[in-house]
């Protein structure tokens, strides 16, 4: 049974807001959804806007895992966000960016935001924050962004409301951390994998201190990004901002 989704009308971050329930000494499991986020983050200290009508919603849990597993439930997250958004727009349009991103005909049509701590007794406490666009794409953007309602079915006159989007959320959530919770990351990696395309060609890198260019060579077992570079040489990316394509 998916984790309970407790809705808030305001909140300055759902992931903030998961941080003070878990150092106050509440771990879930619980989605924290808003519908409006005053401070809503995304990546690197960036900033999430959230139009209204959207999708904000944060899952607090505690793991008994080591920081490093606990990140392939970022890939948990895209397989969830990709399920959300195929369920309302015709067939094809929806794919997922190294390592989170889910596309929507070729824009960013959501962001996930991973956070944790650790816990007195050993253990973590995990934040996975995710915004999905349901009614409206945010205008000042670094990439070019949609939202679901742009791209209905005709299964669909309108895209999911927020109550309906956020459970709906939690549901394809909650399948996917059963297959990694009772089969391991290497199902999660298989399905994250065929919703992925361009993992085997042009690719930059765009790192803290250093941007690449190269050849996307396929992940890891652990879902980090191999690319090889003019050299033949081969760097594993674990994090960055990645352009797939010859535009990066």
């Amino acid at each position: 049974m998916a984790a309970p989704v407790l809705i808030l009308q305001e909140i300055d971050s759902t992931n903030a807001e998961a941080r003070r329930r878990a150092e106050a000494g509440e771990f879930g499991p619980l989605w924290i959804a808003a519908q409006r986020q005053t401070e809503g983050r995304g990546r690197r200290g960036r900033v999430w806007e959230m139009p209204t009508g959207n999708l904000a919603q944060t899952l607090l849990l505690t793991l008994d895992k080591s920081p490093l597993d606990a990140s392939q439930l970022t890939f948990v997250s895209a397989l969830a966000v990709y399920d959300l958004v195929a369920h309302y727009v015709p067939p094809g349009l929806v794919s997922i960016k190294w390592p989170n991103d889910v596309l929507l005909d070729g824009r960013k049509v959501s962001g996930v935001l991973l956070e944790s701590g650790s816990l007195g007794a050993g253990g973590l406490w995990v934040a996975i924050g995710i915004g999905v666009n349901l009614k409206a794409a945010p205008v000042s953007t670094e990439r070019p962004a949609t939202a679901i309602a742009e791209h209905l079915s005709a299964d669909h006159l309108s895209p999911p409301d927020f109550e309906t989007g956020a459970k709906h959320l939690a549901e394809r959530f909650d399948h996917w951390l059963s297959v990694w919770q009772t089969q391991g990351f290497e199902p999660v990696r298989q399905a994250w994998i065929d919703r992925t395309p361009g993992l085997y060609g042009p690719c930059t890198a765009r790192l803290t201190h250093e941007t690449l260019h190269g050849t996307a060579d396929g992940v890891e077992a652990d879902g980090s990004l191999r690319l090889k570079l003019a050299d033949g040489s081969i760097r594993i990316i674990s994090a960055g901002d990645v352009f797939f394509g010859d535009n990066g």
